[in-house]
């Protein structure tokens, strides 16, 4: 049988997988070699950026959360309990990107409403997702650790079928001149890069 523990190894390489998701939205691609963009743009970029950067971080606090509890052999119990507050925090993030991005209005390039709206609706199905992972791991059996293990191993699979269904809306809009005004933003480079790297994908196997 199949402990709480290998399982949640599992659950944080997936986890590392869905946090780099919201590095689309960072504008660290865009380069500023060539030329300045508008002022509109900018100060488009510059409210989105000050918006992600406090989200970025809490998605990475909640990655390290289940990145340290696979590190100790966790009850449970305890596993239970940091998972669900990471999913949270998570959900919470991925929503709250998508208010700043709706907040901050079309940006003024070709199909910047409908970039926009796209993008938006991609943070909140993130988010309506971590949501209701949390509220899966909320409902395992701790009490009886086989059962816990293959909940959870069914928490990872849906985890890392959700961090792999790409952040195509995210790419579309900072693409192109967005993503140039974005990688001008202070906020938006050290939203960036996160001090800890990502788990190797082969951890997830």
């Amino acid at each position: 049988m199949e402990g709480t523990k290998p399982v949640n190894k599992k659950l944080a390489a997936a986890v590392s997988g869905g946090a780099v998701l919201v590095l689309a939205l960072t504008g660290c691609t865009g380069s500023s070699a060539d030329g300045k963009n508008d002022d509109a743009l900018d100060a488009w970029a510059k409210q989105v950026c000050e918006g992600v950067q406090p989200q970025a971080k809490r998605i990475e606090s909640a990655n390290a959360a289940i990145q340290k509890e696979t590190s100790d052999n966790s009850a449970p119990a305890d596993v239970q309990k940091t998972d669900a507050q990471a999913f949270k925090d998570m959900s919470d993030a991925y929503k709250a990107i998508g208010a700043a991005v709706s907040k901050a209005g079309a940006p003024k390039v070709d199909g910047g409403a409908t970039k926009q709206r796209d993008a938006v609706k991609e943070l909140d199905d993130l988010g309506a997702s971590y949501a209701s992972l949390q509220q899966q791991v909320d409902k395992l059996d701790t009490k009886d650790q086989a059962k816990f293990a293959d909940g959870l191993k069914d928490v990872a699979t849906q985890l890392d079928k959700l961090s792999k269904t790409g952040s195509d809306a995210l790419k579309n809009l900072e693409a192109g001149d967005v993503g140039k005004a974005m990688a001008q933003q202070t906020s938006c480079k050290s939203a960036s890069a996160p001090p800890s790297a990502p788990a190797s994908p082969a951890a997830s196997g």
